[in-house]
């Protein structure tokens, strides 16, 4: 039985993620700051409760699953929060910097701690990173910049770890359908004057699908990226967006 440790699991991606595997024959233990999401997920999933920036938190953690599961063969670095909508001048810097936490230090701390697993069973690591970290996305900055350096953390872990035989790929979801997204629209929205609708329709026509993509589209690349079928797929930004045409849609 192959083992799967998702981060920021309760909800969204990560618990779309955690279902696909399952659904594929994993073991599945997730993490989330919310414990009452926690606890609406199944049974059957190991849960811990800790925010993925508190490294001695992370650190626990990663020594529980190993003392109960001896090893990881999978790892999902999935936690993020959407950080300030704003442009930069208006932007905060403890706002810029738990967005920059969240986003880039929690799967960092995810890679430092779970890394020698990984390398024991020649497991794979996805990060989600987002079309905002190929793009940009203005009023965003904080958000933008994390997933740009969550790239590059990908492709410095492919090198470090593939001579050891482990993958290492991200993801970059476009729009996902979800309240998420639904209060970032609603949040642009109110910057930029206009309803939420407009954003809503913006966001869909600056694709060529012409559609927003739905959480289990982000879960299905991410059991592929971590099965044998992509076991030479490692150092990719792999986009799954409906192919973006414009990334910042005039509303």
């Amino acid at each position: 039985m192959s083992r799967v440790l998702i981060t920021a699991g309760g909800s969204g991606i990560g618990q779309a993620m955690a279902m696909a595997f399952e659904q594929s024959g994993f073991d599945v233990w997730i993490t989330d700051i919310d414990a009452k999401l926690l606890g609406k997920c199944p049974g059957s999933w190991q849960k811990t409760q800790v925010d993925s920036s508190d490294e001695p938190g992370v650190s626990k953690m990663f020594s529980q699953i190993e003392d109960r599961w001896g090893g990881l063969d999978a790892i999902c670095a999935n936690a993020g929060i959407a950080g300030p909508t704003a442009v930069v001048e208006d932007i905060k810097i403890e706002d810029w910097q738990r967005c920059v936490s969240v986003n880039l230090e929690g799967a960092f701390l995810s890679a430092k701690y779970g890394g020698s697993m990984l390398k024991d069973t020649n497991g794979s690591i996805v990060l989600t990173s987002s079309t905002a970290g190929i793009y940009g996305f203005p009023n965003r900055a904080p958000y933008a910049a994390a997933k740009w350096g969550i790239i590059g953390l990908m492709k410095t872990l492919a090198m470090e770890w593939g001579p050891a035989g482990v993958r290492a790929n991200a993801i970059c979801p476009g729009a996902v359908e979800g309240t998420r997204m639904q209060g970032v629209m609603e949040r642009e929205a109110i910057t930029k004057g206009t309803t939420y609708q407009k954003i809503y329709d913006g966001y869909a026509s600056g694709t060529s699908m012409r559609s927003l993509v739905t959480a289990d589209d982000i879960a299905n690349m991410a059991v592929f990226l971590c099965s044998p079928a992509a076991r030479l797929v490692s150092g990719q930004v792999i986009a799954v967006d409906g192919h973006t045409e414009n990334p910042d849609p005039k509303v």
